[in-house]
C-alpha cells in the first residue's frame, strides 16, 4: 500500500497542472462534464489517500494496536508510515473536511439568496427587466430560473445583440451551469490542489452558452 497510497495525490497534482490547457482544447460541454467527472473522483481519492495514511500511522501506536488486536511489527513491515506523515495527513484531512463543510454552507446559503430573489422578482416571464443604468445581465436558478438583465445593458445593444445575450443567459438556465460551479468549488474546499481545476471551469460554461446561443441562432436562421 505504501506507493498506491500516494497515486491519488500525483494524479490530482498532474490533472490540476494538465486540466486548464486541455479544457481550452475540449467542446466546453464535454470537458465541463470531464472537469466535474474529474473533481470528485480525484477529491475522494485524496481523502481516501489521506485517511489511510492518517490510520496506519496511528494504528502503529503500541495503546491503539493492543485495542484493535494487530501486531505492530507486522504492520509497520508491510505498510510503513511514519507518524510525522499520518499526523500530516490526519491534519490536512480535517482541514479538508472543515474547508469542505464552510464551502457547502457557503454554497447553499447563496442558492437559497438567489431562489429568493428569483422569488422576489416582479412578474412570473422569464426576462425579469432591473431599472438600473450600469449594464448587468445574470442569470438566477430556481424554479423556473430568471434571467435579469437591467434597462442600461439593453440601451447598449441592438436587437441582434440583445437576441444573442437572452439566448446565452437561457443556456446557462438550460445546462444548469450553477451546478457544475457548486461541485468545482466544493472539491476545490476538499483538496487545495484541485483550485486551478475550479478556476479553469469558470470560463467553461460561458463558452458552452456562447457555443448554444451561437448554434440556437443558426437554427433560427435557417
Amino acid at each position: 500500500m505504501l506507493v498506491s497510497v500516494y497515486v491519488p495525490v500525483l494524479v490530482t497534482a498532474a490533472l490540476a497542472a494538465l486540466a486548464p490547457p486541455l479544457a481550452r482544447r475540449l467542446r466546453p460541454r464535454p470537458a465541463a462534464w470531464a472537469l466535474v467527472c474529474v473533481a470528485l473522483v480525484t477529491a475522494v481519492g485524496w481523502t481516501g489517500s489521506l485517511a489511510l495514511l492518517a490510520f496506519t500511522g496511528v494504528a502503529q501506536i503500541p495503546q491503539i494496536a493492543r485495542e484493535g488486536h494487530w501486531s505492530v511489527a507486522v504492520l509497520r513491515a508491510e505498510d510503513p508510515v511514519y507518524l510525522a506523515v499520518a499526523a500530516g495527513s490526519a491534519l490536512a484531512l480535517a482541514a479538508g473536511v472543515v474547508s469542505l463543510g464552510v464551502a457547502a454552507v457557503r454554497q447553499v446559503r447563496h442558492l437559497v439568496r438567489a431562489r429568493q430573489e428569483c422569488a422576489d422578482l416582479p412578474g412570473r416571464a422569464e426576462l425579469a427587466v432591473v431599472d438600473d443604468d450600469v449594464p448587468l445581465a445574470f442569470t438566477l436558478p430556481g424554479k423556473p430560473g430568471r434571467i435579469v438583465v437591467s434597462r442600461g445593458m439593453l440601451r447598449c445593444l441592438d436587437d441582434g445583440e440583445r437576441a444573442a445575450l437572452l439566448a446565452h443567459e437561457r443556456a446557462h438556465l438550460a445546462g444548469r451551469h450553477h451546478a457544475f460551479q457548486v461541485l468545482w468549488r466544493l472539491a476545490a474546499a476538499l483538496n487545495p490542489l484541485l483550485w486551478p481545476l475550479a478556476s479553469t471551469g469558470g470560463f467553461v460554461p460561458e463558452r458552452w452558452a456562447d457555443e448554444d446561443a451561437e448554434d440556437d441562432a443558426r437554427g433560427s436562421a435557417r
